[in-house]
Order: C-alpha cells, then structure tokens, then sequence
C-alpha cells in the first residue's frame, strides 16, 4: 500500500528510479479542452541508462555502461500515423516546429484501483524496490518508474525509432549480426547516438526529436498507476539496458489535477495555468522529479482560435492555424532543467505592445550599459555544467541588459499595463543583469495572472 501524503505538510515522494533510467528529453503533443477542463495528448520521453546500473562481469551479474553524464537528442524525417479512435486539429504536413500527430487517445479503461487491462495483467507489478535491485535482475522484469500523480494513463507504446526515415546516419556505428535479436539493441543505439549530438546541432536534434517522436509503435508496455507513480515494464526485459529507450504515453489530466488551475481571469474569460505548487508538475504529465533529472523539452498545444498559449520556452511562439478554430502553439528549450520548472498558461490574453518602435529602441538605448560594466562578471571561464547552448559563451548575449520581453494581459488590464507595467519591466531586467551578469534565457513572457493565483511565478 501506497502511502497517503498531504502535500501540505509531508514532502513530495521522489518515486522514479532515475539511477536506471535518467529521461533527457520530452516531447508533449497535447490539446487544451476548456469544455471538460481536461489537457489531452501524447507525452514522448527519450531515457539514458543511468548511473547505478553498470556493467560489472567480475560478479557475472548482468550490465551495462554507464550513460549517466550524456546528453539527449532525437531525430527522424517522415512521421507514420499512429492510430487512434478520435481525432482531432490534425495537421496535414510536418513542419519543423509542429507535429503532425495530434490524435486523442483511447477510453481510459483503468479500474477504480489505477491497474490498467492492456493484453497482460500489470497489476503483478510490486514497488520499484523489488524489480529494480540489482540481485533481483535475471528473475524479474525490469520496472521503469515515474513521478506521476492525478492522470488518467490510456496507453504506454515503445516507439521504433529505427523506422524513422534518414536515421541511418546515426546507426553507421551499431553493427548487426542477429537482426531479430539486435533491433532492440539498435533502436536504444541510435537514441543513444542521437541524444549525444553536440551542443551546436541543437537545431538538427530538435528536427529528430520532433520526427522520432512521430515514429510508428513497435508494441504496447504493461503499466499500472498508482497515487504517486506510473510503472512500466516490458514482458522479458531484465535490465535498463535492454529497456525501450523511446516510449510514448498517451493520456489525460483530471479537472481536479493539482498541477493546474481552471479559472477565469479578470475578464471573466476561462482560462488555465500551471501552479507550480503543491505536487510540481506530476499531475499535467509523467515524469522524473528528483534534483539528478535535468531535461531539455519541445511541446506542442492546440487549443481553440482566441485562446493564447504561453509557456516557459525559450521561443517566441507565434500560432499556427491547423483547420478552422484551432491554433498549435510550438515553445522549445534546450536548456537541460527539472521537469518541475516546464510551465503553461493558457487564456484570451492580449499582447501589451511598446507605444512604438521608437520608445522600444529608447528603452534598450537607456538601460544598455557600457562594455567595461557589462561584462564585469565574464573572465573566459568555462562553465561546468553539461553541454548545451549556453548564453555565457555569447559574447553578444554578455552584453545584453535587457533581453527581449513580451507582456500579456485580460483585455480589462491593457491600458493600466501601458501605462505602468511597461516601463517597469526594462528597469527590473537591467537591474537584474547589473547584479546578476548574463541573463540565462534569451527571452522572457511576462503574463498578469488572476488574482488568485495562489503560488510564487510560474517559471
């Protein structure tokens, strides 16, 4: 038996198992329903084995290298639909910044209890502790374990990577003998291959994030959910190793999830936002809290024409329109951060715009600061962090004491915010940049959110 927590007085369970599985990347496809209140899609997560389970013959147990300081990346070309019993706002052609998939998933038919019925009885599935200690490898399957809480799972899926069109570039180093036996073997190699690009082909690791994320299923996984985790296991695999690299979940938040707010704002327009508090991110989509669990993440959110959605990416998204009455809003960060920092806030917001081009040039103009004050901080260090495309080795970026801004509002609060709240914003960025040096992210969205709005800013 699961223990009952109180969020408010007890401290989160860190649930998942990332000393076998670290996740690298996500992927969310999702479709906002203010009607249900319910948030619907897919979520695609791309593992490294971790750092506990290493190869160890001397003892003969079984093993394997450790990934655990590796980055993660993906990429494929054509996408291959993915059935489903509803559908909807589907895009008609890849883009480089929307997916193509964007289907609802099937009746949840989990019991009362969370165990799910799909073609295996799951609910054999004990704790983590059991399936994951290493003496237990070789007897039992090996269970992957994720933070989740107030979901609706409808369905878990291997994905096969190694379908993906123009993939075969990273696969010149997997060489196979046994095909039926290494497409496994392949399938993670080309993952791992993938999510070790380096720092300058962000880009091009996006674009195969994107279309592996699109990939046919190679077969459905057992699961079963409980008050704090989704378990998952494949019938045979023993080790982290062996276990499906790319997976795809498909499923559902609850009106009643705590990671998020249905409201309305000071309009009296619905809106819905992430609170950040009390259970982080676990009730919006499976995933992996402890502090080792740092991941980059691409979404993509359609929701009805006149909504806007806003989230802690490091892109300006600008809608595209699917079919009649449906935007998708693409955001990406490449940043590798704790999946409790992935933020989104969805409403008919408005854009509060400069007055003009002129006084936005006047703001930038006033608060730039001279090279000798600006850099004071940058002394050709090298940071020590994982890779990625990291701000503080831009020269350019050293120098900027106002990033660019964005600033949206109900329609009731757009004059009170033109005439106050933007003037505001360049005098905090600057003095910000004045303590602190280098902004970390290129770009800010400041949204004004309704008053009860009951936890600290959303990112």
């Amino acid at each position: 038996m699961e223990a009952q927590l109180d969020p408010m007085k007890d401290d989160l369970p860190l649930m998942a198992n990332t000393s076998y599985m670290l996740v690298k990347h996500y992927i969310l496809d999702l479709d906002v329903d203010f009607q249900s209140k319910v948030i619907e899609g897919i979520i695609v997560l791309f593992f490294e084995t971790g750092s506990r389970y290493r190869k160890t013959s001397s003892t003969g147990k079984e093993g394997c290298q450790s990934r655990f300081d590796e980055t993660c990346k993906i990429r494929a070309s054509e996408p291959c639909h993915v059935p489903v019993t509803k559908v909807s706002a589907c895009s008609s052609k890849t883009e480089y910044n929307d997916f193509a998939i964007c289907g609802k998933g099937e009746e949840d038919t989990s019991d009362k209890n969370g165990n799910h019925s799909n073609k295996e009885q799951a609910s054999g599935i004990s704790s983590s502790k059991d399936c994951c200690d290493i003496e237990n490898h070789g007897k039992k399957d090996f269970l992957l374990v994720l933070d989740c809480c107030d979901l609706s799972v409808l369905k878990v899926e291997e994905v096969d990577v190694a379908a993906v069109s123009g993939i075969e570039k990273f696969t010149r180093s997997a060489k196979l003998t046994d095909v039926s036996k290494e497409l496994e073997n392949l399938r993670n190699q080309i993952v791992h291959e993938l999510v070790t690009l380096p720092a300058d082909r962000w880009k091009e690791q996006l674009y195969y994030f994107t279309c592996c994320s699109q990939a046919p299923s190679c077969g459905e996984l057992l699961f079963t959910t409980g008050t704090w985790s989704l378990e998952i296991r494949k019938s045979g695999i023993k080790t982290p190793t062996d276990f499906p690299h790319a997976i795809r979940i498909w499923y559902k938040t609850k009106p009643e999830g705590r990671s998020i707010t249905w409201t309305t704002d000071q309009s009296g327009r619905p809106c819905v936002y992430t609170m950040g508090s009390p259970i982080n991110n676990r009730a919006l989509f499976p995933c992996q809290e402890p502090p080792v669990a740092l991941s980059t993440w691409q979404a993509s959110v359609r929701t009805a024409a006149g909504f806007v959605v806003l989230m802690s990416g490091e892109n300006s998204a600008e809608p595209v329109q699917l079919r009649e009455g449906i935007l998708s809003w693409y955001y990406y960060v490449t940043m590798p951060m704790p999946a409790s920092t992935f933020t989104i806030a969805v409403g008919c917001w408005q854009e509060v715009k400069q007055q003009s081009f002129t006084a936005a040039m006047q703001t930038n103009i006033e608060f730039s600061l001279p090279s000798s004050q600006a850099d004071f901080r940058w002394h050709e260090e090298i940071c020590g962090h994982a890779e990625y495309p990291c701000r503080f080795q831009n020269p350019a970026a050293r120098l900027q004491a106002v990033i660019p801004y964005r600033v949206f509002a109900p329609c009731c609060l757009m004059e009170h915010c033109k005439e106050h709240l933007l003037q505001l914003i360049p005098q905090c960025l600057s003095a910000a940049y004045t303590t602190l040096g280098t902004h970390p992210f290129s770009r800010l969205d400041v949204l004004i959110v309704p008053s009860n709005f009951s936890s600290l800013g959303m990112a």
